[in-house]
């Protein structure tokens, strides 16, 4: 019998879908937004109310057809007021990727002027946090974020909060990841980061986590003759399998920027697979064909495009989620062997 505490298991339960798979879209993306709007614009346009108006209009046009949105509180204010009632609200925890990134060990940080008490009262239903994670890295800088983990798991414990955990995979010596031998460590790596944060020491309630494969390098995406195969798909099919077996909590898929259509590839591998996985935190793959339209069009073409096109991407990937997502509780065993509790000090 799993035990779930009160505030936790009602959270995730609002986060999640009728069918208990979680359909959520993230744009929390801070300065790459505002590079992404400003690159579009001519020269000395862009201020940053426009990356505010942009994650308005996605969430006021998109969270009708969603389980949850994942947003922050330096652009995404206005956006947040914007979304759908029905959809849960998923605020970022940590500093900004590209903050941390380029540090000595990427160690994460929480955004210093805020807790998990803080984010409950302001309506958070869950907590994201992003930890660049390489499984084989010196124990002095795994001990860090493993301690980072363990102090965010109780911090959310006490706030009855969940905690959605983002592991992004690296490598000190194949530092470009978009190359053919970043692409053989990956597998390997992510599939050793899941059975890390499974450990119950964590009390991570949801991992999202990155595909374990380049799609460039997959049998079948190849398409030019001279093209290089480091996966077939059956290769892939058991990566899947495995990841979904070393889990011990939920885990959904994130798009990685990839464009709209290879996402759909993507996920479709997963399902053909069989492979168990809880949904998808989708971001770029949705809404990033639109920001050009905006920065050149403005908020009414935008706005237009998100009730057509944006909105039939999100349509497309909740038929992927019912042909082959699993509810989030399933890997307890279901509802049924769910012991709700209150929490006890």
């Amino acid at each position: 019998m799993k035990k779930i505490l009160k505030g936790k298991f009602d959270r995730l339960r609002q986060l999640s879908n009728a069918s208990g798979t979680f359909s959520a879209l993230a744009i929390d993306q801070r300065g790459s937004l505002e590079s992404m709007v400003q690159s579009s614009m001519p020269e000395g346009v862009y201020t940053g109310e426009y990356a505010k108006e942009f994650k308005r209009l996605v969430s006021k046009e998109l969270t009708p057809y969603i389980s949850a949105i994942l947003l922050d509180k330096k652009l995404g204010i206005s956006a947040i007021s914007a979304k759908s009632d029905t959809c849960g609200l998923i605020l970022s925890y940590e500093k900004a990727g590209s903050e941390v990134f380029s540090t000595p060990g990427k160690i994460p940080e929480i955004l210093l002027n805020e807790s998990c008490k803080r984010m409950v009262d302001f309506g958070a239903d869950a907590l994201k946090v992003l930890v660049y994670y390489n499984p084989d890295d010196d124990f002095d800088v795994l001990d860090k974020k493993h301690a980072f983990l363990e102090r965010l798991g109780n911090e959310a414990r006490a706030a009855e909060i969940p905690i959605f955990v983002e592991p992004l995979v690296y490598d000190n010596t194949v530092t470009d990841q978009g190359t053919k031998e970043f692409a053989k460590l990956k597998a390997k790596k992510v599939k050793a980061t899941v059975a890390e944060f499974s450990k119950s020491k964590y009390q991570i309630d949801v991992l999202k986590i990155e595909l374990p494969f380049n799609y460039k390098y997959v049998e079948s995406f190849v398409e030019k003759e001279n093209s290089t195969v480091l996966y077939t798909k059956e290769e892939v099919k058991q990566d899947l399998i495995q990841i979904g077996e070393l889990a011990s909590c939920p885990i959904i898929y994130l798009s990685a920027g990839v464009p709209t259509d290879v996402f759909r590839k993507e996920l479709n591998l997963v399902n053909n697979s069989g492979a168990k996985y809880s949904g998808v935190l989708c971001g770029r793959a949705t809404w990033q064909d639109g920001v050009s339209i905006y920065a050149t069009e403005g908020a009414a073409a935008l706005t237009e495009w998100l009730q057509t096109t944006g909105k039939q991407n999100v349509q497309e990937l909740n038929k992927l989620l019912d042909h082959g997502a699993t509810p989030w509780y399933d890997i307890y065993g279901g509802l049924d062997n769910i012991e709700v509790v209150e929490q006890s000090y």
